[in-house]
C-alpha cells in the first residue's frame, strides 16, 4: 500500500473480510434501530396528544362500554340472491363469527343460531315464522345482554326494531369489528382512523335520535338564541369532529411521507407483507427478520398499526418488511377506507408477500376477500402483478408444490422464501450485481457498504486492491462512478 509501506496483502485482505462482517451486522441493527424509531415516531409529539385522546373517547358508538357481554349469535344463511356467499358455508361464517366474539375480554357466546332466510334486505332480515322462533329463544337463553346479526351492517331502522324487539343491544360485523378495533388500538394513528371510521354509525344514531324526538315532537324546534335545530346542531358538532379528525390524520400522514422519503433516500427495498386477520403475518415477518421485539399473538386483529421492520435476504441486501392490518370479510368500504392512511405504505412496496393460512378451511374464500380489497384500494397493476403467494402453516396441512410451502412457526421454507424476494427485489427495483475493482486504502469499500449491498471481497493484490462484489442500482453505481472518477 502506498500510503501505509508495513501493511501487509494479507492483512488488507483480513480487513476486507472483517470490513464485510462488521458492516453487515451493523447496517442490519442501524436499521432495526431506525425503523424502531420509525414505527414510534408518530407517538413523539405530545402537543397533540391530548386531543387526539379526546377525539378518541368522545362519542363512542356502539354504547357497548367495557363490562363483560353473553353474547347469542345469529347467522342468516341466505338461501340465493346478491347477498349469498358462494365460497364458504354457513358453518364456517358462524364458527367465524364466534371467533370474532371471543376475540374480546371478558365476552362469551351463550347461545348460537343458524336461520334460513330469503329476505335479508328487510327490516327484521327474516321471515316472520323465523323472526318469532328467534325472539323466543333469544328471550328464553338465560344471561344474554348482547345480540350478535353476522351481517355486514344494519340499516338504522333495522338495528333500531331488533332492539326494541330483543331487549338488549345489537351488533353488526361492522360495530363489533370496531369495538374489538377500539380494544385494541395503541397507537395515535390507530386512534384516529378508528374514530373516523365511527363516524357513519354516529351519524345513523343521530338520525334515529332525532326522528324519536320528531315523534315527541322535539327534535324540529330552535335552540334558544342559536337559530339552529337540535339536529342541525348536532350534525354540526358531528361535522367539526370530523373534520378535527382528518385534520390530525393528515399531519401524521405527512410526518410518514417524511419517513418513506428518509427510507426511499437509502434505497432500502419495501417489501409488504398482507395477509386475512390472523393469517401468521406477524410470524413470519419475526422468522425472516429475528426481531425480538415482535410479538405474535393468535387473535384476531392484533395487528392495527403499520410497522416496519429491518431484515437481509442471503446476499446481505437489507429490506424492509412491513406488517399491516389483516383483513375480514363483509366489511363495508368505510370501515377499509378509513386505514387508507396506514395502508398507504404499501402503495410504495417493490413487492407484497400474500400470506395464506393454507390450514383453515375457509382459505380459498380468504384469498378472495384479500384480493378484492386490494383492487378495493387502487394498488398499482405493478404491484398487483409482483404479489409472492406463500402457504403458511403447512405443518399442519400438505401444501400445494406450486407455490411456497411454509411454517412460519417452525421456520420451515424461509430460505427458500428469502431467495426468491430477492429474485423478486433485484428485478423490480433495477439493481444489477457487479464486481468492482476497489482500493482498500481509500473510503471506496466504505462507502459502498452505505450505499449498495456488498456481498464478497476476494482477491486481495498486494497493491491492496480487491474486487468487490455489489448488488447496486443504477443511480448509486453513476454517484459511485462520479464520486470516485471511475471509468
Amino acid at each position: 500500500c502506498a500510503m501505509k509501506p508495513l501493511i501487509s496483502a494479507h492483512t488488507c485482505h483480513t480487513r476486507g473480510k472483517n470490513m464485510l462482517r462488521m458492516k453487515c451486522s451493523e447496517s442490519l441493527k442501524r436499521e432495526s434501530k431506525n425503523h424502531n424509531t420509525d414505527n414510534n415516531s408518530l407517538e413523539e409529539d405530545e402537543n397533540d396528544e391530548a386531543e387526539i385522546e379526546e377525539l378518541f373517547q368522545q362519542q363512542i358508538p356502539t354504547g357497548i362500554g367495557e363490562e363483560e357481554h353473553r353474547v347469542f349469535i345469529v347467522h342468516p344463511d341466505v338461501k340465493w340472491g346478491s347477498r349469498k356467499q358462494y365460497l364458504t358455508t354457513a358453518a364456517l361464517q358462524m364458527e367465524e363469527a364466534v371467533g370474532l366474539v371471543n376475540t374480546l375480554y371478558n365476552w362469551s357466546v351463550a347461545d348460537k343460531i343458524i336461520l334460513s332466510t330469503k329476505t335479508p334486505e328487510k327490516r327484521r332480515i327474516f321471515g316472520k315464522g323465523n323472526f318469532q322462533t328467534l325472539t323466543e329463544k333469544i328471550r328464553a337463553t338465560p344471561g344474554v345482554t348482547a345480540v350478535f346479526v353476522n351481517v355486514e351492517r344494519f340499516s338504522p331502522s333495522s338495528e333500531k326494531e331488533l332492539q326494541e324487539a330483543w331487549g338488549v343491544k345489537v351488533l353488526d360485523r361492522y360495530s363489533l369489528v370496531l369495538h374489538i378495533f377500539r380494544c385494541n388500538a395503541r397507537t395515535k394513528e390507530a386512534k384516529l382512523q378508528i374514530s373516523l371510521a365511527e363516524i357513519p354509525l354516529l351519524r345513523s344514531r343521530l338520525r334515529n335520535e332525532v326522528a324519536n324526538l320528531d315523534q315527541q315532537g322535539g327534535g324540529s324546534r330552535y335552540i334558544m338564541g342559536s337559530g339552529e335545530t337540535l339536529y342541525e346542531m348536532q350534525q354540526r358538532l358531528l361535522k367539526e369532529r370530523e373534520l378535527k379528525i382528518r385534520s390530525a390524520l393528515e399531519r401524521l400522514r405527512r410526518k410518514r411521507h417524511l419517513l418513506r422519503s428518509q427510507r426511499k433516500h437509502r434505497d432500502f427495498p419495501i417489501v409488504s407483507v398482507m395477509g386475512y386477520t390472523n393469517c401468521g403475518k406477524t410470524t413470519l415477518i419475526k422468522a425472516l427478520t429475528a426481531d425480538a421485539g415482535l410479538q405474535p399473538k393468535d387473535q384476531l386483529f392484533a395487528t392495527l398499526d403499520v410497522t416496519v421492520h429491518a431484515g437481509q435476504l442471503p446476499s446481505h441486501m437489507t429490506v424492509l418488511y412491513v406488517d399491516t392490518i389483516g383483513f375480514l370479510s363483509q366489511l363495508p368500504h368505510q370501515l377499509i377506507d378509513s386505514f387508507s392512511a396506514t395502508l398507504e405504505d404499501v402503495t410504495h412496496s417493490v413487492l407484497i408477500i400474500h400470506v395464506r393460512d393454507i390450514s383453515h378451511p375457509e382459505t380459498v374464500n380468504q384469498k378472495v376477500n384479500v384480493l378484492n380489497v386490494l383492487k378495493n384500494l387502487q394498488i398499482p397493476e405493478r404491484l398487483l402483478n409482483s404479489i409472492i403467494e406463500v402457504h403458511n402453516k403447512i405443518d399442519l396441512i400438505e401444501g400445494d408444490p406450486e407455490v411456497i410451502p411454509i411454517s412460519a412457526l417452525k421456520q420451515h421454507g424461509l430460505e427458500v422464501l428469502k431467495e426468491k424476494i430477492e429474485e423478486a427485489v433485484v428485478k423490480y427495483t433495477g439493481k444489477q450485481t457487479m464486481t468492482l475493482k476497489v482500493q482498500l486504502n481509500s473510503p471506496q469499500l466504505a462507502w459502498l457498504f452505505k450505499e449498495a449491498t456488498v456481498q464478497a471481497v476476494d482477491n486481495v493484490g498486494d497493491d491492496c486492491t480487491a474486487n468487490v462484489k455489489v448488488i447496486i442500482s443504477q443511480a448509486a453505481y453513476g454517484r459511485y462512478r462520479k464520486l470516485f472518477q471511475v471509468t
